[in-house]
């Protein structure tokens, strides 16, 4: 079975490409489209494509969407904007990333609500083929319900000894945050801890890659364990690019999914049979509807309530505690830590 085509495609473009790029939207036969933040937004037959304007190291974003964004990207956007093809063409140009290795990845880490969890997924040519067939690709590109359907066909489809995870519930994850005080510490803890396991079920590893959180590489090596410190470990920005770790990074997801699933039956009550539950636990941490949920919660069970639902840390429990009359005073001695810095604050 032929696997699906991808619907969503996301490149990084420089000034160069972004200079072709905007010459083919405004000359080829497409409508424009207005989006907010975009520098250019076009549709076409079956396809839209949106160069955004916000602009990093020189690099701007454009994301192509649709049934037939495959057809645009293979016949427009490669051969004339990036100048080579690759599509397609991933086992030839790079037989490395279908090789024998493994990728890990986290989710929920700026989610006030929920746990955080780290997977480490292996893989090599046969399941990278299935995984293909699934339509495994970065969690940030998939809808909800599709990473559900996914991550669990993964671990089906891994089975015991191909994937590790470490969960860490809110209770756990804010006595460890008590003590290390630095998120990019507790999540090089938990890639090591999740590597080392995987690597222990699959001895023959030598190799993982990593989507790189901490500014530096030491960070993560140090938290290394036996048999990491003994594999290849390759940090890198967006890795998610990697087969395992798009596969690492829906299965994380869809245990956090779950893990929110399971506080918002808790919350709101179980679902109707036949319908939706009455409400349900909010993403992110500056939704206006996460710190109304927290601040209905605290007026109902008091403030130790966000011990066990949400990571105290985030600077979101100040303003939830000042609305409901309270402080930091109010918590448990692990819910007084503060995050300290734009690198270790909910944004």
């Amino acid at each position: 079975m032929e696997p699906p085509k991808k619907t969503c495609f996301t490149y990084e473009l420089t000034n160069d490409q972004q200079e072709i790029l905007l010459g083919l939207m405004v000359n080829g036969n497409y409508r424009r489209r207005e989006v907010p933040y975009s520098l250019w937004s076009i549709e076409g037959d079956g396809f839209n494509a949106t160069l955004y304007s916000k602009e990093k190291h020189g690099l701007r974003k454009l994301c192509v969407q649709g049934s037939k964004a495959e057809d645009f990207v293979l016949f427009q956007l490669e051969p004339i904007v990036l100048g080579g093809a690759s599509l397609g063409y991933e086992k030839v140009l790079n037989p490395e990333s279908v090789a024998p290795h493994a990728g890990s990845d986290e989710s929920g880490k700026g989610d006030y609500f929920g746990p955080l969890v780290v997977c480490c997924a292996y893989t090599d040519e046969r399941l990278s083929d299935e995984m293909a067939k699934l339509g495994v690709r970065d969690c940030k590109q998939m809808s909800d319900k599709a990473v559900l359907a996914a991550g669990a066909a993964l671990r089906h489809l891994l089975g015991p000894t191909g994937y590790a995870t470490v969960k860490l519930g809110p209770a756990a994850y804010n006595r460890l945050y008590a003590k290390m005080r630095n998120i990019n510490r507790m999540l090089a803890w938990a890639h090591g801890t999740a590597i080392e396991e995987l690597l222990e079920k699959r001895p023959g590893c030598g190799r993982v890659v990593v989507d790189q959180f901490a500014p530096t590489e030491d960070t993560i090596r140090r938290a290394l364990k036996p048999h990491g410190r003994a594999a290849t470990i390759e940090q890198r920005h967006r890795a998610e690019s990697d087969i395992a770790v798009a596969a690492a990074s829906v299965i994380a997801r869809e245990l956090f999914l779950r893990a929110i699933a399971d506080m918002t039956a808790e919350v709101f009550g179980p679902p109707p049979a036949d319908g939706e539950p009455s409400g349900r636990v909010p993403a992110g941490s500056s939704d206006p509807r996460v710190r109304e949920l927290a601040e209905e919660m605290v007026r109902k069970h008091g403030p130790t309530w966000l011990m066990n639902h949400c990571k105290a840390h985030f600077q979101t429990t100040d303003k939830v505690l000042s609305a409901c009359g309270k402080g930091r005073e109010d918590l448990p001695p692990e819910g007084q830590i503060v995050s300290k810095g734009k690198r270790d604050a909910d944004s």
